[in-house]
């Protein structure tokens, strides 16, 4: 049974700083890549970053110098450092893990950011 838990979300004021966090069981965790994606209300899902088996990042334009993705194989865990937020940051932030058995998602965790 494969599941990805995301937790860390909330409310921040523009500027502010969030790190979310993903674990995750019932995979063998350091042989996947893994990333964080992010949907609006009534916009399509986005992928935000990613990190490779080896450590290997990218993120989107948007987020580049803002955000920091990063994992710890000990703890099969994923996080999403999330720093100088913006408004349009705001939505359900989501972990994904692609095996060759099926796509997994997590249940989504919330981030909210004022004007």
């Amino acid at each position: 049974q494969v599941q990805l838990v995301e937790s860390g979300g909330g409310l921040v004021q523009a500027g502010g700083s969030l790190r979310l966090s993903c674990v995750a069981s019932g995979i063998i965790f350091n042989l996947n890549a893994i990333g964080w994606y992010r949907q609006a209300p009534g916009k399509q899902r986005e992928l935000v970053a990613r990190i490779s088996s080896g450590g290997f990042t990218n993120y989107m334009d948007s987020v580049k110098g803002r955000f920091t993705i990063s994992r710890d194989n000990a703890k099969n865990t994923v996080y999403l450092q999330m720093n100088s937020l913006k408004p349009d940051d705001t939505g359900v932030y989501y972990c994904n893990v692609v095996t060759s058995r099926n796509i997994y998602w997590g249940q989504g965790t919330q981030v909210t950011v004022s004007s």
